[in-house]
Parts: structure tokens; C-alpha cells; sequence
């Protein structure tokens, strides 16, 4: 799903950059107008001298966004279903298959509550459930046991970010309030983000890299 997006997203862009070379090609033929009243289908034209300022401030905008996500892992192999799902099988006869216990390490918020059991669809086993994780600072070079406090993005599965499973590559928010980092305006920073670097799941911990 998330390629898909990022596909349509680059398409859109290229489609953009495209349109303003056009734009950058015709300069020449709107010169050669000669003074006076314009002709109402040159009308829309004016901002046609923009045009290679407005691709430069496209491919500057990309390159931000590229660089404000740049992580210290940026590919990791994607979890398929049947790795991070164990099928349960329910009923009088053991035919019903709908229940998934989850294999991953996960994390669940404070208050949370579980379903009844008989409704309960992704069971989450408490022996897998972490609220700590294991942060380095690369600057720093230094290592914090902080607080989870949520999943940003599971890079496998959109199901999983919602289902709060941490695997390699994931991409969680830990509490950095005790580590006394502040904004240039003086506040303290309370939430930042941290990708996680190691399989939680062989290691018994979260090792996570924080992203500044």
C-alpha cells in the first residue's frame, strides 16, 4: 500500500517537472507576441518565466523530504503474514481458523484492555509485550533504556503499525524527556523518533537507533 502511494506520489511529480519544462521550451514563442491587446488563450500564460524557478523549488522540496526521513536502516526484508501470524484454531471441532496469535514483539499503549477471548481476533502474548527499548544516540554515542511510547510505521505492513508489531527496520517513538534534549526556542523535547536496528524477537530487546 505504502508503495503504491510513494509510486503515484513520484508519478505526480514527474508529471509536474515535465509540465514546467514544457513551460521552460515555450518561453520563446510567447517573446515573439508583439504589444497589445493579447489573444484570450495567451491569457493564462504569464507565469511561463517561472517556470524553471518553480521545477528548482519542486526538486528542492523532494530532497528534504528524502533527507528528513533518511534512516540509519533505509532497507530491511519485509515480514510476510504467515512469519508474524500463527493461525489459532477455534470451535466445538477446531474449524474455525479466524483467531491470529501475534509471533513479533509488540507494544501495547498504557491503558490498554483486551477483548473477550471468544471475540478476541489478534491475540498479543504479554511475553511479548515491551514498553522498553534500548536507544543509542548516534551523536552522543551513548545508550538510554527509554519508554515506548508509540509505532510510527512498520516498513512490512500497515496491519502491523496498527497492531503495534515491532520488527526490524520499525520505526517507533520513545520518550527523551530524561535525556534533557531542548528546541531552539527552549522547550524540552518530550517524543522522538528511533528506528529499530536488531530481530527483538531472537534478541529478547530493542535495540534502536534514534533519528536526529
Amino acid at each position: 500500500m505504502f508503495n503504491r502511494e510513494r509510486f503515484k506520489e513520484k508519478i505526480q511529480m514527474k508529471k509536474t517537472m515535465r509540465m514546467h519544462e514544457m513551460k521552460k521550451s515555450k518561453k520563446k514563442a510567447e517573446e515573439e507576441v508583439k504589444e497589445g491587446a493579447v489573444p484570450a488563450y495567451l491569457l493564462d500564460r504569464e507565469g511561463q518565466s517561472r517556470a524553471k524557478v518553480l521545477s528548482n523549488m519542486i526538486k528542492q522540496k523532494r530532497k528534504e523530504k528524502a533527507g528528513k526521513w533518511e534512516v540509519p536502516l533505509p532497507k530491511v526484508k519485509a515480514q510476510s503474514d504467515a512469519e508474524v501470524f500463527k493461525v489459532i484454531k477455534t470451535g466445538k471441532r477446531k474449524k474455525k481458523a479466524w483467531k491470529r496469535m501475534v509471533t513479533k514483539v509488540c507494544y501495547v499503549g498504557e491503558g490498554f484492555t483486551r477483548k473477550p477471548p471468544k471475540f478476541e481476533r489478534f491475540i498479543r502474548p504479554m511475553g511479548l509485550r515491551f514498553k522498553k527499548a534500548h536507544v543509542t544516540h548516534p551523536e552522543l554515542k551513548t545508550t538510554f533504556h527509554l519508554p515506548i511510547i508509540g509505532v510510527k510505521k512498520n516498513p512490512s505492513s500497515q496491519m502491523f503499525t496498527s497492531l503495534g508489531v515491532i520488527t526490524k527496520g520499525t520505526i517507533i517513538e520513545v520518550n527523551v524527556s530524561e535525556l534533557g534534549l531542548v528546541t531552539q526556542s527552549g522547550r524540552v523535547i518530550w517524543g522522538k523518533y528511533a528506528q529499530v536496528t536488531n530481530h527483538p524477537e531472537n534478541d529478547g530487546c530493542i535495540n534502536a537507533v534514534l533519528l536526529v
